[in-house]
């Protein structure tokens, strides 16, 4: 296959971010209908609510509120812009030009139930004189439950030993690093996989392990929701979990690189802080 152009790049990966979106979004929604509790409220579905960007594309972001999922947001967005001075220097291939265009999906689940973990996703590609793939996803239990735990990090080990037997225990420990409250001392959840800045110079190599996460998550996740979401919990649990979320905000808030991005590249704020959860405490 001939050389794709930047263009090209964007294109084909804002496609398949658009229609892993509609998918997660529809296996979501079935959820919700599959749930047999009583006196929950109505079955949840998504609200679509466009967003432009200050320069140039814009985004997606859909949200829903509903009986299993308390609040989740599955977001897309393709732009172009220009880095500020002072964030430009942190970003890859701005030696000579602030310019940049980016794309990805970002979603990040609240749970009804303090048995269900909450969890992050998010695959993203951005072009500046480099070009790079990014993202992993990260389980974020109140209660932690091995099995689950052991059954995520399976699945993604071996979408990652298929690619490349480095990758699993790499991007692990990215991830774990990454994902760490340094002024807490301690890990926001039970890890996952983390990568960025994967510019080897095969863009078809790099997007079909991108794909590949995506398709991991869509798998994976959905099945730790239908073991969990009809067992009964405790206010004592609902507690805990409403403190886990504190120190998720905690975490977003202060050291997310996707937060950063967005709000220092003119991004959506709705879109940006979807991440944070309906309710949290600090107590």
């Amino acid at each position: 296959m001939g050389v794709r152009t930047m263009l090209d790049c964007s294109e084909v990966s804002f496609s398949w971010f658009s229609e892993l979106r509609d998918r997660i979004c529809g296996v979501f929604e079935k959820l919700e209908q599959e749930y047999l509790g009583e006196g929950s409220g109505p079955v949840g579905k998504f609200e679509m609510t466009k967003w432009q960007h200050c320069e140039s594309g814009g985004g997606q972001m859909r949200l829903m509120r509903g009986r299993v999922f308390e609040k989740v947001g599955v977001n897309v967005s393709c732009v172009q812009g220009t880095f500020s001075e002072e964030f430009r220097s942190k970003i890859p291939g701005t030696e000579k030009s602030s310019k940049f265009k980016a794309c990805g999906i970002s979603l990040v689940a609240h749970m009804k139930s303090p048995l269900v973990p909450s969890v992050h996703m998010n695959t993203r590609y951005i072009e500046t004189d480099k070009s790079w793939f990014g993202g992993g996803a990260d389980l974020n239990p109140a209660i932690e439950n091995q099995e689950d735990t052991s059954f995520f990090h399976a699945a993604l080990k071996r979408v990652c030993d298929k690619h490349d037997p480095a990758y699993y225990s790499n991007f692990k420990a990215q991830c774990d690093e990454y994902f760490f409250i340094k002024h807490r001392n301690e890990a926001r959840g039970v890890g996952g996989i983390f990568y960025d800045y994967m510019y080897n110079g095969d863009f078809n190599k790099n997007f079909l392990f991108t794909k590949d996460v995506g398709l991991c998550f869509l798998q994976t996740y959905p099945e730790i929701v239908k073991k969990h979401m009809h067992e009964s919990w405790s206010e004592d649990q609902k507690k805990q979990q409403l403190f886990k979320r504190g120190r998720y905000t905690e975490f977003n808030l202060i050291y997310d690189r996707g937060t950063k991005f967005g709000l220092h590249t003119g991004g959506n704020p709705e879109a940006i802080l979807m991440s944070l959860p309906p309710m949290a405490t600090w107590s």
